[in-house]
């Protein structure tokens, strides 16, 4: 093979920029708790002794650490005055945890996944997978953390009046079960804008649950609310809501599920399958948002679905055609989306 010295110096200079982030995940991960970020939004410009004396940190440390983030960009050094700041943009994503840009959960994310590196590999060896909680505990506050923003900008203002005869139920009140419920972020957002209608999350997860319940508390919906422990194949009761919110592909049997879903609802009931946006084809999701899906399908969605029974493996980029074929086949009439985002695919199915 003959290599092309410039294509080769410039997949380096990719790679170098490549590592620079890959090792700044865990600096990150320590800006957020140990709250540099919001140190430095709040009273910043700081030097580093200041921004270490602000959290309780070790000002040798944290110089390192903002020298680093501001080689990264994540922050500014200003050379005449050797301090450091952090921009509105910088802020908003990197301090203000309830906004709807903010990133450092994503990296709780990957660091999950780093940390579970040897199960992967033992995976990809023998085609088995690795079961949601078999994974690392940040893993699951990353997710919700990550989540969570994107559901309180569009979930109540956007994309419950976009399902035909919702919002109206909901009003009246209505009986709604969030399935796959994690932490519980999608489940207390409904109950908080809802409060005449009834709620029940549903997880394998019982850590997931418990932290769930707390959340409902801190909330003060903790009484219309019912977390339990059962599978998407599993839970009970009869509902006019039934809500997936980023789950649906994690799922062994997608199929069976739908069929189950379809079993709880009442007649004129609705299932809302909030997913990750994606092309049809491979090659629509070839971009720096389906790398993210992608990266993230293999080492947590795909083990996932492959540690349960059918193992689909539907993956974060199924894309809407194969999400509606999945929802068809289990005995739904008709499947529509609903609304969209850069990130998000909703739809609605009816029986």
């Amino acid at each position: 093979m003959t290599i092309d010295e410039a294509k080769l110096q410039q997949l380096l200079g990719k790679m170098l920029g490549e590592a620079g982030a890959a090792l700044g995940i865990g600096l990150v991960l320590l800006g957020d708790k140990l709250g540099l970020y919001k140190a430095l939004a709040a009273s910043g410009p700081l030097t580093a002794a200041e921004i270490a004396s602000r959290t309780g940190s070790a000002a040798r440390y944290v110089r390192e650490w903002a020298a680093a983030q501001a080689a990264g960009g994540y922050i500014n050094f200003d050379p005449t005055t050797e301090r450091f700041s952090i921009s509105p943009e910088q802020a908003a994503i990197l301090a203000d945890e309830n906004g709807p840009a903010f990133f450092p959960a994503m990296f709780e994310i990957a660091a999950a996944a780093a940390r579970d590196l040897p199960k992967l590999e033992a995976a990809f060896r023998s085609g088995g997978g690795v079961g949601w909680h078999e994974h690392d505990p940040c893993l699951f506050s990353g997710t919700e953390r990550f989540f969570r923003p994107g559901y309180a900008m569009h979930l109540v203002p956007e994309w419950i009046p976009a399902l035909e005869g919702v919002k109206s139920k909901l009003e009246r009140g209505a009986r709604v079960a969030d399935v796959g419920c994690g932490h519980g972020a999608s489940t207390v957002l409904l109950a908080k804008a809802f409060p005449n209608s009834q709620f029940a999350g549903f997880d394998y997860h019982e850590a997931s649950l418990q932290r769930a319940r707390e959340a409902a508390r801190e909330s003060g919906v903790g009484d219309r609310i019912v977390f339990e422990r059962a599978s998407a194949k599993g839970f009970a009761g009869t509902y006019d809501l039934v809500a997936f919110f980023d789950c649906l592909h994690d799922m062994g049997d997608p199929v069976g599920v739908a069929a189950h879903v379809r079993s709880t609802l009442k007649p004129d009931g609705t299932w809302m399958v909030v997913e990750p946006f994606a092309g049809d084809r491979m090659a629509d999701n070839l971009n720096p948002i389906g790398r993210v899906f992608y990266s993230a399908s293999t080492q947590i969605c795909v083990p996932a679905s492959l540690s349960q029974e059918v193992g689909l493996a539907l993956g974060t980029q199924a894309g809407e055609k194969k999400l509606r074929a999945t929802i068809l086949s289990g005995g739904f009439s008709s499947v529509r989306r609903a609304a969209a985002t850069p990130f998000n695919l909703v739809l609605e199915a009816r029986p």
